[in-house]
């Protein structure tokens, strides 16, 4: 009878082992960690759109996964320490919103997979091996936007232009790539190029203010010092008729004149999609080429109030864009 008892006993645990055992399996969530460098427009919408893929798979924020979303205010040490506590809280995928957000989080782990979004060129970057072919555990999507269009969309509202600025952080390695760009279509249409630079949203005032009277255009690319003091730069510009060619809708709604460019809520969405192969197993980071959005999700945006202001008359054909 004591071996009857001893025999049951045994049972019992092992029946409240396996059950204790499965339930800690199906509560396990996976966790997913958010690098993103400034809040702004685009970046936002980059990460909404990734959230909403997420949830359109079945995958919600505290119900079967843990979003753990940080921002880092466009400070690089802050960045650091962002990187350092994803990886060290255990994360099983780091999404990494903009180029410096991306390199702090690549330089914190070589073990986590990192997806990345809001990146001009991540092979360029120093993030993987070629944006083809990873071979390593960063992936992601790019925003390389139609510099040549933005360009020739200049020509056509600003036709009489000669020279223009092309303004930018001199700490982004996202912008440098963008900037050579922007020269080589420059040259192109035959405008003349000034390189104004600023390495903090402080030095964006003066920075505008000394174009005054020596160009007459500005060109805006997906910056994120400049995308998130944009109502400063506008605030110059406009004030003094130079008008302002951008990267992307985010800085047109903010105070520049137009743009021809990506969608970056959509961008998010296929950088979200990206994750979903990854947590259901049906990708790896090393094997997943970067993507890009597909030309037809371009798309004109134009500030008709700035316009105005500037005394711009918006050609037919683009009004019917």
């Amino acid at each position: 009878m004591k071996i009857k008892r001893i025999i049951s006993l045994i049972m019992v645990i092992a029946m409240v082992a396996s059950v204790s055992i499965g339930c800690s399996k199906e509560d396990k969530k996976f966790k997913i960690g958010v690098n993103q460098l400034v809040r702004h427009g685009a970046l936002d919408a980059s990460y909404e759109g990734f959230v909403d893929a997420l949830k359109e798979a079945g995958y919600i924020d505290g119900d079967n996964i843990i979003i753990d979303y940080q921002i880092a205010h466009n400070d690089q040490s802050i960045l650091n320490t962002i990187a350092t506590k994803l990886v060290n809280d255990g994360n099983d995928l780091i999404l990494a919103i903009a180029t410096p957000s991306a390199q702090a989080v690549a330089n914190a782990t070589k073990d986590i997979p990192i997806l990345v979004t809001a990146v001009t060129d991540p092979a360029e970057s120093g993030l993987v091996e070629s944006n083809e072919a990873p071979g390593g555990n960063v992936s992601g999507t790019s925003d390389l936007t139609p510099i040549h269009k933005q360009f020739e969309l200049l020509t056509q509202l600003v036709p009489d232009a000669k020279t223009m600025a092309i303004l930018y952080s001199s700490s982004e390695s996202n912008s440098k790539i963008q900037v050579e760009m922007a020269k080589e279509a420059a040259d192109e249409f035959g405008l003349n190029v000034v390189e104004a630079t600023v390495s903090g949203t402080n030095e964006i005032e003066q920075v505008v203010q000394s174009l005054v009277g020596k160009v007459d255009a500005i060109y805006a690319p997906t910056d994120n010092t400049i995308a998130s003091g944009m109502p400063t730069v506008a605030m110059v510009a406009n004030s003094n008729g130079i008008p302002i060619i951008c990267g992307e809708e985010s800085m047109v709604e903010a105070g520049g004149l137009a743009t021809y460019g990506i969608d970056y809520y959509k961008l998010g969405i296929l950088t979200g999609q990206q994750a979903v192969r990854i947590i259901e197993g049906k990708a790896s980071t090393d094997k997943m080429p970067i993507e890009y959005l597909a030309d037809d999700q371009f798309s004109l945006t134009i500030n008709e109030e700035v316009a105005k202001q500037l005394g711009i008359t918006i050609p037919e054909d683009l009004l019917g864009e």
